[in-house]
């Protein structure tokens, strides 16, 4: 079994640089669990950094890294989600709606 790290390695070949070290940032100390933690460890931090975002009085270029992030953190969350196909759609059902919550929450 390895870690995330070694797992999101593993996928990311053609992310640029910058994306493959904000996802490391935003992951934190998160990135020592393992693989078979990489859905709640991705939308873990892809709904922390989303509310980051939503919580700034403003937004504008400044944001595309971390938007990107989020993005790459949910496209994983749902890589690893698939890999058990009987519990995908309850992992997509629970994400939207702590995705919604966040941007409720912000409103």
């Amino acid at each position: 079994m390895t870690n995330i790290v070694a797992w999101l390695d593993e996928r990311g070949t053609t992310v640029p640089p910058r994306l493959t070290a904000r996802v490391g940032e935003a992951l934190g100390a998160r990135v020592e669990v393992s693989e078979n933690e990489a859905t709640s460890v991705c939308v873990d931090a892809a709904e922390a950094l989303l509310r980051e975002l939503l919580a700034r009085e403003t937004s504008g270029r400044d944001v595309a890294l971390d938007l990107l992030t989020v993005d790459a953190l949910v496209t994983y969350a749902f890589e690893a989600a698939a890999a058990s196909p009987a519990t995908l759609k309850q992992y997509a059902t629970a994400a939207a709606a702590r995705f919604a919550a966040a941007a409720n929450s912000n409103t």
